[in-house]
């Protein structure tokens, strides 16, 4: 798995290169996008520099930050959009692979409820077979007992003859 994720990562740098190296070209030609680019640079090193100065003081500094000139802005937005791009193809990824095995453990579920759902048919089929045999089997016991008492009867009666023929004889 990890052989394949580090050629994953790969591939979507590989990707992103020439994503950022035409936003660095569109960002020559188009004004208004060279502007907001460069705000977007010059925010982010802001927010990083002070946030490192507070980690590094343990408090807010009030000191100046100067500003980063026009090209070091450029080239660090096209980087940060970049790995934006870098980020956002693999969270893509991500939530497609989490998708896709919520999918399959929901069908894998659906199968498991399904056998069982015919499980309990089966045995409640089962249980209707063993209510009827069980019947079947209280109507034969009640069968042979008539039969037995019958025959007792019959045996004694045919007793009761043989023992009258043997006194009149």
């Amino acid at each position: 798995m990890l052989p394949l994720m580090k050629l994953g990562t790969l591939a979507i740098r590989t990707i992103s290169k020439p994503i950022a190296a035409r936003l660095k070209t569109h960002a020559a030609v188009h004004p208004r996008f060279r502007a907001a680019i460069i705000w977007m640079a010059q925010t982010k090193y802001r927010w990083a520099t002070q946030l490192q100065r507070r980690l590094q003081y343990g408090r807010a500094v009030n000191v100046a930050i100067r500003p980063l000139d026009e090209a070091k802005a450029i080239a660090a937005a096209t980087d940060f959009l970049g790995e934006l791009v870098i980020f956002s193809v693999a969270g893509l990824v991500i939530m497609y692979e989490v998708n896709r095995n919520y999918k399959s453990e929901a069908k894998k579920e659906a199968k498991r409820k399904q056998e069982l759902e015919a499980l309990k048919l089966k045995d409640k089929d089962l249980e209707k077979e063993v209510e009827s045999l069980r019947l079947k089997l209280q109507e034969m016991e009640k069968q042979l007992q008539t039969r037995t008492s019958w025959l007792e009867y019959l045996k004694s009666f045919l007793f009761q003859q043989a023992s009258q023929q043997q006194k009149s004889a």
